[in-house]
């Protein structure tokens, strides 16, 4: 079971500067100073990043894939969002710090947390995230064109119904940056946390 979302489908939080659809996915531009973050440490809150949401049953995995070849200065990312409003929600996907990507995971319910791996032999790779729910959590993995996939989070996340996901991306220092995805589905859920769900990432139109 794969079924594609149309880009067209989705409604952004927050429009971004661009948005280009070609043959061979989506491209985003971000807008300079976008992001998402609610308190934890830093104190402020961004709620103007840009992700591009759908209806998500927790009956089906959902899954985004997206081109590694742009990001290049602090902090700019782009991945999948789990949303089910501003104080509540999960961003996974890459993220540049101290120069590399890495798999960045935040996870809010009113304050956010967050998370890094690097994964420095990604670079220039097409990125799969992919969540799927189990009970009541979720379970967040990632892939690079080997097709192997890495568990990044098991965190807790709402079954109410409302919830949205889809593709987002975030330029919080820089303008200019632009994201390619390509391919954006709802597939068959995970099977159990230490079972690889099989790996389909190939683009769609």
């Amino acid at each position: 079971m794969e079924n594609i979302v149309n880009w067209q489908k989705g409604t952004w939080t927050v429009q971004p500067e661009k948005v280009e659809l070609t043959e061979d996915g989506m491209i985003v531009q971000a807008a300079e100073g976008s992001d998402y973050w609610e308190e934890t440490m830093y104190g402020f809150k961004h709620d103007n990043g840009h992700a591009l949401l759908s209806s998500w049953e927790d009956n089906s995995a959902v899954e985004v894939s997206f081109k590694l070849d742009t990001f290049t200065e602090l902090y700019d990312q782009a991945g999948l969002m789990l949303w089910k409003g501003t104080q509540q929600w999960i961003k996974a996907g890459i993220e540049i710090n101290d120069g590399q990507p890495n798999l960045a995971v935040v996870v809010t319910n009113g304050c956010s947390d967050w998370s890094l791996s690097p994964v420095p032999d990604w670079k220039g790779q097409q990125v799969t995230i992919r969540a799927s729910q189990m009970n009541d959590a979720v379970i967040i993995r990632a892939a690079g064109e080997d097709g192997h996939w890495r568990t990044i989070r098991v965190a807790r996340f709402t079954r109410e119904p409302g919830r949205q996901a889809g593709p987002f991306t975030c330029g919080p220092t820089r303008a200019g940056l632009r994201v390619l995805f390509t391919r954006w589905v709802h597939t068959a859920p995970d099977k159990d946390i230490h079972e690889d769900p099989p790996f389909l990432a190939t683009a769609h139109k």
